[in-house]
């Protein structure tokens, strides 16, 4: 097992060992403190990547070597560049109007200043994700076809929900307005507009990745006398999508 590991320990270890240092280079005697974050998120990424993993696992298997190849190199350049650090820093230059070269900068030298651009637009960030997250939601527990209940006198009433076509966006939007109570007067209308982006950016990635979940069906069932290896740039695409939901 180890051998399957060893890089990811290696990782994880020159990680820690970063932050700690950097934690110093900071705000001296904060490299513990920075440890710990670190720790915390790398125990929060793992656990929520694992049904990304299960998902991967079976896409990859049907994939040719040179698509598996591209996957596990610029795809996970790009799910890890991407989404963890360039999508960030898009969101908070988008609500604080500043260039994403400055926010990079700003985020990599002045910590301070960061965290103040950040409690600026900490409301529409926060609404723009809730959003996102909210719809994630409604769609996992309003599924007929969900037959794995935990909380079975909960979700199986739930799961039937999904008859009615639309109730999710419904929903998250009677949400959307009833924070609008919560916000103050000047950024109303910036965290409507953010809470509303978030439930159209959740259309969009569930609308392209059901098509390309489908294409990749048709595409499978055609070339199925071909075996394993018969699927490329679909099956990129839909990865790419599938982690950046």
């Amino acid at each position: 097992m180890l051998e399957y590991f060893l890089g990811s320990y290696i990782v994880t270890i020159a990680g820690l060992v970063g932050a700690y240092f950097w934690g110093e280079h900071v705000h001296n005697g904060t490299g513990l403190t920075c440890v710990f974050i670190a720790i915390v998120l790398g125990i929060l990424e793992v656990s929520l990547s694992f049904d990304n993993a299960v998902v991967n696992a079976m896409k990859l298997e049907k994939m040719s070597h040179k698509w598996r190849h591209r996957f596990l190199t610029w795809g996970i350049a790009i799910a890890v560049f991407g989404m963890r650090f360039l999508f960030p820093i898009l969101v908070v230059s988008i609500f604080a109007k500043l260039s994403m070269l400055e926010v990079a900068k700003i985020a990599t030298s002045d910590s301070m200043r960061y965290a103040h651009y950040l409690h600026q637009t900490h409301a529409p960030i926060v609404t723009f994700g809730g959003m996102f997250l909210i719809m994630l939601f409604l769609n996992y527990f309003f599924n007929h076809e969900k037959d794995v209940h935990w909380i079975r006198h909960i979700e199986e009433p739930l799961s039937h929900l999904d008859h009615m076509k639309g109730i999710e966006i419904v929903i998250a939007l009677f949400m959307l307005l009833a924070t609008q109570n919560f916000v103050p007067a000047e950024q109303k209308v910036h965290v409507l507009i953010a809470g509303i982006s978030g439930i159209l950016t959740y259309l969009l990635i569930d609308g392209i990745t059901h098509f390309l979940e489908k294409h990749e069906e048709m595409r499978a069932a055609k070339c199925a006398v071909q075996g394993a290896g018969c699927t490329g740039l679909i099956s990129f695409i839909y990865l790419e999508l599938i982690d950046a939901s």
